[in-house]
């Protein structure tokens, strides 16, 4: 469920991050939130990282749609 909620929170934050590229904004609500914690900040971005990473190996194992009962 970890794993789940930090890549939610990763892509909210790209998504956001484009947005306020595009009308002129710091979108990156990670920054916004953790900035004068600079470790702590890429503490979390390291974990969305690893986040995305699990779930991009362990998704065969999860997802019905790839498994075939053929």
């Amino acid at each position: 469920m970890v794993v789940f909620l930090l890549t939610i929170v990763g892509a909210l934050n790209w998504g956001l991050v484009g947005l306020g590229s595009f009308f002129g904004f710091d979108g990156n609500l990670v920054h916004l939130l953790l900035g004068s914690w600079s470790v702590v900040e890429n503490v979390v971005y390291i974990l969305v990282g690893l986040s995305g990473i699990w779930l991009a190996v362990s998704h065969k194992s999860d997802c019905k749609g790839c498994t075939s009962d053929k």
